[in-house]
C-alpha cells in the first residue's frame, strides 16, 4: 500500500477536493444564475434609461422648437405692431394736415365774408350819404357854389361814416 494513502493530510485534501467539487457545481450555478439575473436587470435598467434619455431629448427638441416658434411669433407680432403704429401715425398726420387745411380754408372764407360784408356796409353807407346829400341839394334849391360845397362836405365825412 502506498504511503500517501496512510497520510491523514492526503485524506483531508481528497475530502476538501470532493467537498469543493460537490459544492462547486450547484454553487457555481447559483452564482452564475444570480449574476445572469443581475446582468438582465442592469440591461433592462440601461434600456429603460436609454429610452428615457431619448424621450427627454425628444421633449427638449420639441420645447426648443416651440420656443423658437414662440420667439418667431412674438417677433412677427412686434413687427406687425410697429407697422400698425407707423400706419396709424401716418394716418393721424394726414388727418391733422387735412383738419388744419379745412380750418385754414374756413378762416379764409370767414375773412372773405367779413371783407365782403365790410364792402357792402361801405357801399350802403356811401349810398346813404349820397342820397342824403342829393336830398339836401334837391330840397334846398341851392346855387351851384352851395351845392358843390355840400357835395365836398359829404365826401369829406364819407370816411367817418365808413368806420
Amino acid at each position: 500500500m502506498p504511503h500517501f494513502l496512510a497520510d491523514p493530510e492526503f485524506w483531508v485534501l481528497v475530502a476538501a477536493i470532493v467537498f469543493v467539487a460537490v459544492v462547486w457545481k450547484p454553487g457555481s450555478r447559483a452564482i452564475v444564475s444570480s449574476l445572469d439575473e443581475r446582468g438582465r436587470r442592469i440591461g433592462a435598467e440601461l434600456g429603460e434609461a436609454q429610452s428615457l434619455r431619448e424621450e427627454a431629448e425628444r421633449l427638449l427638441a420639441d420645447y426648443q422648437r416651440r420656443q423658437s416658434e414662440a420667439i418667431a411669433e412674438a417677433e412677427a407680432i412686434v413687427g406687425h405692431a410697429r407697422a400698425e403704429a407707423e400706419r396709424i401715425t401716418a394716418q393721424a398726420a394726414r388727418d391733422l394736415a387735412q383738419s388744419l387745411e379745412r380750418r385754414q380754408r374756413l378762416a379764409e372764407e370767414r375773412i372773405a365774408q367779413a371783407e365782403a360784408k365790410a364792402l357792402a356796409d361801405i357801399r350802403t353807407a356811401a349810398v346813404d350819404i349820397a342820397i342824403a346829400a342829393a336830398g339836401e341839394v334837391i330840397a334846398g334849391g341851392l346855387d351851384d357854389q352851395r351845392r358843390a360845397g355840400l357835395i365836398d362836405s359829404a365826401i369829406a365825412i364819407l370816411p367817418q361814416g365808413l368806420h
